[in-house]
């Protein structure tokens, strides 16, 4: 993989222990379908949010986080990320006053992200929309997962 490509390489997947059928083609066809149209949402109210798809991932998983901040390092993890990737999505996201950086109060060396007011703000009304989103695609999304859960 070449230096510039920021994302890590996908974890090999294991041999399938299950054979498909048609109505697991099926399944599978239409949660990819929903998934897909759901990140379409998921990305349009980002961006009339003036925010990347990135850029909002990394807001919610820093509010998401049990102390409401993260490091870089877990935030490269959470994003599937390299370091140096994120901290360059964390510092356009610290000019445009969405995060700011803070050393730790018991580990001076650690140096935590968190969301500043604006941030907030933004997420509050994406959060909202998002749960709206999924309050009406949800039963959807459930039968279609039902189908693997509970396949014979």
């Amino acid at each position: 993989m070449a230096d510039s490509d920021p994302q890590l390489p996908p974890p090999p997947v294991p041999a399938p222990q299950r054979v498909p059928r048609k109505a697991d083609f099926v399944a599978l066809s239409n949660l990819r379908y929903e998934l897909r149209k759901f990140l379409a949402f998921s990305e349009a109210a980002a961006a009339a949010n003036g925010l990347t798809p990135q850029q909002h991932q990394v807001l919610l998983a820093i509010k998401g986080s049990p102390d409401d901040r993260l490091t870089v390092g877990e935030i490269a993890e959470r994003m599937l990320l390299r370091h140096h990737s994120a901290g360059e999505l964390v510092g356009r996201l610290e000019r445009m006053g969405l995060v700011a950086r803070e050393h730790d109060t018991r580990d001076r060396r650690r140096v935590n992200i968190r969301v500043t007011a604006l941030a907030e703000q933004r997420l509050r009304y994406l959060s909202g929309a998002h749960l709206d989103e999924l309050s009406a695609t949800g039963p959807l999304l459930r039968t279609l997962l039902d189908h693997f859960v509970n396949r014979d």
